[in-house]
């Protein structure tokens, strides 16, 4: 297989790359905002009638929730135009696409696991955006696998686990709310996951969940954080932290369509995050 990875240069796009080593077999692509804007479509539209993929994983996206807000018309153009565009090459040249979206779709009103047939209802930019880009590629082609997924971390850059373990090692004292309640997911496992099903040619095109098992609060994960790294950091509940994106009080994802389809194991978050923590 021929495989592109969009949005090398973010943290799903270094996961794959790490991921990409125990599938040796396959010829993979990397590319960065650098080497391949998307919203640059003519160059785009080139560059794949050019390679000819089998394959293009979408992990470029614009993630800053509270940004958004502000740069909605950069949202807009990364989340879903560009989205739109890369569709339609991948249709035009016979490439699956796989796309990462996220949970933010939801309005949060569930108190039971979200599934793929529940309406969506985005309550803030990000989460419209990214809602577009999804519409734009079941308009564009069949050949799409949409993969919503929640709470992503890693042991790279900048998110809530490195940031939760650099505070407490600094000493500071941790305040989190407790008000929105998902599933951490560690982004090596959804890279793994996505990269089995294509090295077992499981291809079953559609729409689904993929996050950990489990659910919590992000000041459950903070605590899990802590215990792990055995810190006696000071951690207190806080759900006066305004915010000018409004996040969705529940977003768990029901992960029964992704496991019936393709019978891969899928971790609880606890268990996830502590391997992540003993291989540091």
């Amino acid at each position: 297989m021929k495989i592109l990875i969009t949005g090398a240069g973010g943290q799903l796009g270094k996961c794959f790359k790490q991921a990409s080593l125990n599938y040796p077999g396959h010829d993979f692509n990397f590319t960065t905002s650098d080497d391949l804007d998307l919203s640059q479509f003519a160059v785009v539209g080139a560059f794949m009638r050019r390679e000819k993929f089998d394959i293009c994983i979408n992990c470029a996206a614009y993630t800053n929730v509270e940004k958004a807000e502000k740069e909605q018309e950069m949202a807009y153009l990364i989340n879903s135009e560009s989205v739109r565009n890369l569709a339609r090459d991948c249709d035009e040249t016979g490439c699956t696409l796989i796309h990462i979206s996220t949970d933010y779709v939801f309005n949060g009103k569930k108190d039971s696991p979200y599934t793929e047939e529940d309406a969506t209802d985005p309550l803030n930019v990000y989460g419209a955006s990214k809602l577009l880009g999804e519409e734009y590629i079941q308009e564009a082609t069949k050949k799409y696998l949409i993969f919503r997924t929640s709470w992503l971390y890693s042991n790279i850059g900048k998110n809530f686990f490195t940031t939760i373990k650099a505070k407490a090692e600094a000493g500071e004292t941790l305040n989190i709310t407790t008000s929105q309640k998902g599933t951490p997911t560690n982004a090596h496992d959804l890279a793994a996951f996505v990269l089995e099903i294509i090295a077992e040619n499981k291809l079953e095109y559609g729409l689904y969940h993929y996050s950990n098992l489990g659910e919590a609060t992000w000041y459950d994960f903070a605590k899990e954080i802590l215990t792990l790294m055995n810190s006696g950091t000071e951690l207190n509940e806080n759900n006066d932290y305004q915010t000018l994106a409004v996040r969705p009080a529940y977003s768990v994802l029901s992960k029964q369509k992704v496991q019936d389809v393709f019978k891969l194991p899928i971790p609880h978050w606890k268990e996830s995050l502590k391997e992540l923590y003993q291989k540091l």
